[in-house]
């Protein structure tokens, strides 16, 4: 059944300690869904080995950043440790507005100020299976001294401290499991009733008569 109508796409937005999981699960997600793609964010960290600028992240210096900040054209920002990471307000929008489901991947703090610009947005949160568990997988980066580590488990605390404002939790216990469920979030959203009157617009006026 071909489409009725151009729909405006879901917002999601998809956080997680560091660790948890989150990019390896979002990237799984978006191969096996249709019309579902990643934003992606401007940040001013460093690039890591393997990553592609444009691709994981649009990597710019600090003035370029704030230069964008100050001009409005984040959709939303947060800094994390001493870097910033934010989402082109034109790349998202423009996005929905063809019909694509759109994940942002931010922290808590982002998630709190697109809910309040956009409270249609879906917030799911990623965690770990434990505390034991996120060591080892920040450990075995082999990215960072032990030191980094100590401090990035912290702000993991501070992090998964605020689960409760997302609408939905997943536990990155099995990789497969935690795929599954995201798969199963968003198929609910897009079977709910503000989706489907979109989507079915022509189906029900023709089966109520109208």
């Amino acid at each position: 059944m071909s489409k009725n109508r151009k729909i405006q796409g879901q917002l999601y937005v998809v956080s997680a300690p560091s660790g948890a999981g989150k990019t390896s699960l979002v990237r799984a997600l978006v191969d096996s869904t249709d019309d579902l793609a990643v934003s992606v964010s401007h940040t001013t960290r460093a690039m890591r080995p393997g990553e592609i600028d444009g691709v994981n992240y649009h990597f710019v210096s600090a003035e370029t950043f704030c230069e964008i900040r100050d001009q409005g054209g984040f959709f939303e920002w947060a800094q994390v440790f001493d870097n910033f990471y934010g989402s082109s307000s034109q790349g998202v929008t423009d996005q929905l507005d063809e019909g694509v489901d759109v994940i942002l991947e931010i922290d808590w703090q982002g998630a709190a100020q697109v809910k309040q610009q956009m409270p249609n947005a879906i917030a799911i949160f990623i965690l770990p299976p434990s505390t034991a568990a996120l060591r080892e997988r920040l450990t075995e980066r082999g990215q960072d001294e032990s030191s980094v580590i100590e401090r990035r488990m912290q702000s993991a605390r501070d992090e998964m401290s605020h689960y409760g404002k997302a609408d939905y939790v997943v536990l990155n216990d099995n990789f497969d499991a935690a795929l599954l469920d995201l798969e199963s979030v968003i198929k609910s959203q897009r079977l709910s009733q503000r989706h489907q009157s979109q989507r079915l617009t022509s189906v029900i006026a023709d089966l109520l008569g109208e």
